[in-house]
């Protein structure tokens, strides 16, 4: 008998997440279609097109046109993979659905503007899939991960940091803080990730300097979820970041061996903490 093919839709941001995504689900046991929807000025087309079936261009705001076109495509389920860059969401060009979805909307953060965009594509029968669909061996588990070894210090600022940063993600200001023996030196905001990780290395000129990620309370694992790879540890590095502390089992590590290389020839380390770390 045979098995019934998945028709599945990328919602592609930047970065290596959404070819992470493609490959991943064309080394499935049964047979999936993938359908893309690309951004302009975001999504890596030479990263994404060996792997995927079909590809089509959007601005961002056009929700409208992109559940179209996966309606056409017959995609019944859907993935949010990659970021999109703040200077790209200040050139939104939101089309009639996106405006009639954004009344609806009294706070607008990534939580109920993704929550949102849910509801909307279930309303025409697709499913958003979890962030980590085929790509959970791609999580990370808890204690030292890549880099050198850390002392009894760091990780008591890993575990401050972790609290910390679980505060403002509550608050949905962002999921990343940059610590030093005890001092907040930078939170992320609107910026981004890269943003708060320069910010933070130059306030603590690289002297044992701990990046801490997050996810969110009763995190929506749909999509927003953290994730870093080796543009991660080359910005840290660059920053004077030393030390990377992420959440066991909520995070991706994507191109784990680069991020394994480069953590040995920058010394950069990497840590995953659960909840009693």
């Amino acid at each position: 008998m045979a098995l019934q093919e998945r028709k599945i839709g990328i919602i592609a941001g930047n970065g290596v997440y959404p070819s992470t995504f493609a490959l991943a689900a064309k080394r499935q046991n049964f047979p999936v279609r993938l359908s893309v929807a690309a951004f302009h000025d975001e999504t890596d087309e030479s990263l994404l097109r060996e792997h995927v079936d079909h590809m089509e261009w959007f601005r961002v705001g056009q929700l409208g046109k992109m559940i179209k076109y996966f309606r056409s495509r017959e995609v019944n389920e859907a993935i949010m993979v990659g970021q999109i860059a703040p200077k790209n969401l200040f050139d939104f060009r939101p089309d009639f659905r996106t405006l009639l979805m954004l009344a609806k909307i009294k706070e607008r953060n990534a939580e109920t503007l993704f929550g949102a965009i849910a509801h909307e594509l279930a309303k025409d029968g697709i499913t958003l899939l979890p962030a980590f669909t085929f790509m959970e061996n791609l999580l990370a588990k808890a204690g030292h991960l890549f880099g050198p070894s850390l002392k009894r210090r760091a990780w008591e600022d890993v575990s401050f940091g972790q609290k910390i940063a679980k505060e403002v993600s509550r608050l949905d200001i962002g999921q990343t803080v940059v610590v030093r023996h005890g001092t907040v030196l930078a939170v992320e905001g609107f910026e981004g990730t890269n943003a708060c990780i320069k910010r933070g290395g130059e306030l603590g000129r690289g002297k044992s300097v701990t990046m801490v990620k997050v996810s969110k309370p009763r995190q929506d694992m749909r999509f927003d979820i953290p994730v870093i790879g080796a543009q991660t540890i080359a910005t840290c590095h660059e920053a004077g970041v030393r030390i990377i502390a992420v959440e066991a089992g909520r995070t991706l590590i994507l191109e784990e061996e680069k991020v394994a290389k480069l953590c040995r020839e920058l010394s950069v380390s990497v840590v995953a903490f659960d909840e009693t770390t």
